[in-house]
């Protein structure tokens, strides 16, 4: 009876382990490559149901714009290694590159041209992307003049095979605030993305609240910025920022018709 128990127990929690790992999503996130600082970033960040919100695919072929310094890269990587194809878009980083040379889980990534300010946009093959992805990069591109934000949702768009979706994180300014056309404070007007989308041919296909964040007022001394995990005014206050937590943050899926 004893040994029936143990058996019947382990073989339980081998079961239970199985479906665990048999979301390779899941799998990606859990995944080893991982820096522990990222990690500790997901409570935060929501990879996991941003990345389902999107739809993202194992077979996918997605575009990464302007990867950073590969946050959300050390998941697609596992992710879509075997089935997939993952462009990361990004600006000639060589500290970049050296990330993407450091572990095999990233020998398949494919490093393209990716410039907004000097309107390099070759990120993938027309018309091939099934996914393009940008997290918290708008404002970055709305700072460089007018244009060039524009510019990137037009050059989404062709990357795009009909069908594809187009993925965006980004700081939420309120809509009672004014937007600063340069989006200074690192927050951006929902109806601004929609309105980039929507004038480069997207339509737009769902919002989540998965990333937002009620105790953010957007209204800091040193933008977005003041928050984690900058701490741009460093011990000052620092409690309070922490408290607050990282911004709030709109999730946008579009679709091109």
């Amino acid at each position: 009876m004893k040994t029936w128990l143990i058996a019947t127990l382990t073989l339980a929690a081998t079961l239970g382990a199985t479906a665990q790992t048999a979301d390779p999503l899941k799998a990606a996130v859990a995944a080893d490559n991982r820096l522990v600082g990222n990690v500790a970033r997901d409570a935060a960040r929501h990879p996991y149901e941003t990345l389902s919100f999107f739809g993202v695919k194992p077979t996918d072929t997605v575009v990464e714009l302007a990867p950073g310094g590969g946050w959300y890269t050390e998941i697609l990587a596992p992710y879509l290694r075997e089935s997939g194809q993952l462009y990361a878009a990004e600006g000639g980083s060589a500290r970049f590159k050296a990330k993407m040379d450091s572990m095999g889980v990233y020998s398949k990534v494919k490093l393209t041209t990716f410039d907004a300010n000097k309107g390099l946009f070759e990120i993938a093959p027309a018309g091939t992307a099934d996914v393009v992805l940008t997290f918290r990069n708008v404002h970055n591109w709305m700072s460089m003049g007018e244009g060039k934000a524009q510019a990137v949702f037009d050059a989404a768009f062709k990357a795009l095979k009909p069908g594809g979706v187009l993925g965006v994180e980004e700081h939420r300014l309120p809509a009672s605030r004014p937007q600063d056309p340069k989006a200074a404070s690192g927050y951006v007007h929902e109806a601004v993305v929609i309105q980039f989308a929507e004038k480069a041919g997207f339509k737009l296909a769902g919002r989540s609240e998965v990333n937002a964040n009620p105790k953010d007022t957007a209204d800091h001394p040193e933008g977005v910025w003041t928050l984690p995990p900058t701490y741009a005014l460093k011990d000052k206050d620092r409690a309070k920022y922490q408290a607050i937590g990282e911004s709030d943050r709109m999730t946008l899926k579009f679709v091109k018709p």
